[in-house]
């Protein structure tokens, strides 16, 4: 893990940007992560795109920060700088043009656009974790918060280092996951906005539905993809606290 940069915010926390391979990335550790015990993890998901959700990213870290919490996102696989897969780009392009017609998304699209993803971000999100949990700073447990929700359950049900889990709903979930789901037993935490425009609410219900953990709590507001209330942000803080302490 290689640091490129690193500013101290206004609140104390360091942020500090890598790169690890080809993968770029952004930590977040709290102010007084130096000089006491290393900080438990939280891996922050997100769909893609890290300078333009940046903003969004890094309030989410500070505000992991704020309850004793380090932070990090990486870059996901075919965004931001990194090279593009065309048939990724062919599957995002079917999708629109399905969604411009009005007509319903084919499971043969979800599984192009998305599994690939997936078998290529877990792996990336591993070898992170290694490199950050050899931080002096930081140790576990590990908690996963965000989307792309495929990637959430992956990663629950192949990294045993990740002790519980938010994850948001909104995005198009392949049948296979679905049956991934049934093998995750950590405590998970899910968001979900009622009225999500490009979020299938059904099938996001039926994921949770899918869930083998014993406790999980679906946490649905009304509202759109990017309406997700202040409380229910901090009702997600609130379960990385008991659950990562």
């Amino acid at each position: 893990m290689h640091f490129t940069s690193e500013r101290r915010l206004d609140d104390g926390v360091l942020e500090r940007e890598f790169t690890l391979g080809e993968i770029p990335g952004i930590l977040w550790t709290p102010g007084s992560a130096s000089s006491s015990a290393p900080a438990p993890l939280i891996l922050i998901g997100h769909p893609g795109g890290l300078h333009r959700m940046r903003p969004r990213l890094a309030a989410r870290a500070r505000h992991s920060a704020a309850d004793g919490f380090a932070a990090a996102t990486i870059e996901l696989p075919g965004s931001g700088d990194r090279p593009r897969s065309a048939a990724a780009e062919q599957a995002r392009a079917d999708l629109h043009r399905v969604l411009e017609a009005g007509e319903p998304v084919g499971e043969e699209i979800v599984d192009r656009l998305v599994l690939p993803l997936v078998d290529k971000a877990v792996p990336e999100w591993r070898t992170t974790l290694d490199a950050l949990l050899s931080l002096p700073e930081i140790d576990g447990p590990v908690g996963y918060s965000g989307g792309v929700i495929s990637i959430g359950v992956r990663l629950a049900v192949v990294e045993p280092r990740i002790s519980a889990a938010v994850l948001f709903a909104g995005s198009f979930v392949p049948r296979t996951i679905f049956e991934e789901a049934r093998q995750v037993t950590i405590p998970l935490h899910v968001l979900l906005q009622w009225d999500d425009e490009g979020n299938d609410r059904q099938a996001a219900l039926d994921l949770f539905d899918a869930f083998g953990a014993k406790e999980k709590t679906l946490h649905a507001n009304m509202g759109g993809h990017t309406g997700v209330p202040q409380f229910a942000g901090d009702a997600a803080a609130q379960f990385f606290t008991r659950h990562l302490r």
